[in-house]
């Protein structure tokens, strides 16, 4: 019996692998995805562990369930019945008639329709250091799957997933608006694409439209997808018009106008040890333990003095500037800005510990303490990524070139319906990987984006 030589079928391989990257890079529609960045492009979907699948899709359900005992938390402490501090230190640095609108009884209950939390793959498992309730990669990820799924049967949410999903937010509106603020501006080609696409993919007369921050010819009944984040409001003509007939029930938006949801502070209430029975009560003991599971411990940086008897819980330091003092393997920490500031999302107001010099990292801990009541900073544990070696393709050469990376994994679970009847939908899951020297892993130059399929072989 014949048999090909294990060369020859490398190379066969590698021939097919450049065919079908060739066939991702030609289908990019014109004037790409994201204005002004590129990326690096894999021939594959990223590879992910049966197991891991499995507990990407379970945890849609567990965030749901989430952010709706953090809406309840919110509204017990604003109302001052218990635990009061926790609306103190959400409101901060809000402006009051922002705290007063998320307080309106008309929008109790409501959480952000999409939920994206950033998952690290480390040697102990995944490790969520990041919820973002506003995030962009949503048509990226939906065109991604689409391109894939001819050659990758396992892909996570399939072909559709995500137009699918993202449709369903909207219940039964025919007229759909993605606001699109000048901040916002580097992903306006991907909700461009979503648009085109979602409007041929339904079955039901659907329009969707992308507009700037002037948005006009937002009637009474249309659903609003609110691509600007809330510190950025007054850069954004429409915003208060629409917040407020949101509030009036006038026109369906997400995410709602709540900044408790943009508050990275969260993670730290999650953790906060006076808390544990209220959320055990909230979640029940699965939900929660699989959140503190996932979640690395995280810390509120309030600078209020700790009484002389205590200490700050696991660090077993008594001020917050002692800190300062750790060595750089004692600095495996992350300070990142909370939230409601231009420095809250992607890379930008991150400090981790033992990447930096005594000074920086010194600074960086001022910074925190001093800037708690107009831009609160959270501390959280470094969970390292472990190392995945994957392959990109190089137009210029038409090569294959190997990369040792470490990798982000983005799932997008899409809620659709209210209240109790809420159920969190997996619509599709980017992966990012960078180089294994970068250090803070986003979308740059340098990184492939991909999405995600399971695979037997891979490796949980």
């Amino acid at each position: 019996m014949f048999h090909w030589s294990e060369a020859r079928l490398a190379r066969m391989n590698a021939f097919e692998d450049r065919a079908r990257a060739r066939r991702v890079l030609e289908r990019m529609p014109e004037g790409g995805l994201f204005a002004g960045h590129r990326w690096r492009t894999s021939p594959a979907a990223f590879p992910i562990d049966p197991a891991v699948a499995a507990d990407l899709d379970r945890l849609g359900a567990v965030l749901l369930r989430f952010y709706q005992a953090a809406d309840r938390l919110y509204r017990e402490s604003a109302a001052g019945s218990r635990f009061p501090w926790v609306a103190s230190v959400l409101d901060r640095g809000k402006p009051d008639w922002l705290v007063a609108m998320q307080r309106t009884p008309a929008l109790r209950g409501q959480v952000p329709r999409v939920i994206r939390p950033d998952l690290l793959l480390t040697d102990t498992g995944m490790a969520l250091t990041e919820l973002d309730s506003l995030p962009g990669g949503i048509g990226l990820t939906a065109w991604l799957n689409e391109v894939y799924a001819p050659w990758e049967p396992g892909l996570v949410g399939g072909p559709h997933g995500m137009l699918d999903g993202f449709q369903s937010l909207f219940a039964d509106a025919s007229r759909i608006h993605i606001v699109v603020s000048e901040e916002a501006q580097t992903y306006r080609p991907e909700m461009e694409w979503l648009c085109r696409s979602l409007a041929g993919h339904t079955h039901t007369p659907v329009t969707c439209q992308v507009q700037d921050g002037n948005a006009r010819d937002i009637r009474d009944g249309d659903a609003v997808y609110r691509f600007f984040e809330l510190f950025d409001v007054d850069h954004v003509p429409c915003a208060r018009d629409l917040l407020d007939r949101a509030c009036r029930g006038a026109i369906r938006l997400t995410p709602p106008p709540k900044p408790l949801f943009e508050e990275k502070i969260l993670l730290g209430l999650l953790w906060n040890p006076r808390l544990q029975a209220w959320w055990r009560g909230e979640l029940g003991d699965t939900t929660l333990e699989t959140l503190l599971r996932v979640v690395p411990y995280t810390w509120i940086v309030d600078p209020a003095p700790v009484p002389p008897h205590g200490v700050i819980p696991e660090l077993e330091l008594t001020d917050w500037r002692q800190l300062k003092t750790l060595s750089q393997r004692g600095r495996e920490l992350v300070l990142k800005v909370s939230g409601f500031s231009p420095q809250s999302h992607s890379s930008h107001g991150v400090s981790l510990g033992n990447d930096l010099s005594a000074e920086a990292w010194g600074t960086a801990v001022d910074a925190a303490i001093q800037g708690f009541d107009e831009s609160p900073r959270v501390l959280q544990r470094y969970r390292k990524p472990r190392e995945v070696r994957v392959s990109w393709y190089d137009p210029g050469a038409d090569t294959l070139i190997p990369l040792a990376g470490r990798v982000r994994l983005c799932p997008y679970y899409f809620v659709a319906g209210d209240g109790a009847a809420a159920q969190a939908r997996l619509g599709g899951c980017l992966a990012t990987v960078c180089p294994a020297d970068k250090k803070i892993i986003h979308g740059m130059s340098v990184a492939i984006l991909a999405p995600t399929a399971t695979s037997p072989t891979a490796s949980a």
